[in-house]
């Protein structure tokens, strides 16, 4: 396996098939420069948030610092990447069929409960 080296997390293109398959451009989530910060950008910042990368410059630190929520995003990388987070770690909407929890009761035996109504039934 070959190490990662911050030159060649830049030259490689960040994609997210699970989130944006169809990618960030044709998302509607991000502009088209916003979609290709990101792709430049991502593979670099997704390593170091992982860990994967020891941050080497100030840059780095700046991007771990706005990711982390240390500091607010101060240049166009950051706030793609905190945007990008907040895209995809959003509440999942609701089904339009609605939700509903189901009825439960602690004990299966119901009683039944006099309610002092009598009723009469004539039989003729």
């Amino acid at each position: 396996m070959s190490k990662l080296t911050r030159d060649s997390l830049v030259t490689r293109q960040f994609s997210d098939p699970k989130h944006y398959p169809y990618g960030f451009s044709r998302s509607g989530d991000f502009s088209i420069s916003e979609s290709k910060l990101l792709q430049q950008y991502g593979s670099l910042i997704a390593a170091l948030v992982d860990g994967k990368l020891a941050p080497e410059t100030e840059d780095d630190h700046g991007y771990l610092a706005a990711a982390f929520g240390q500091r607010e995003p101060r240049n166009p990388v950051e706030r793609v990447w905190v945007k990008y987070q907040h895209r995809i770690n959003r509440p999942k909407m609701a089904s339009i069929h609605g939700f509903s929890k189901p009825i439960t009761t602690e004990d299966d035996d119901v009683e039944m409960q006099e309610t002092g109504v009598e009723i009469d039934i004539d039989t003729d």
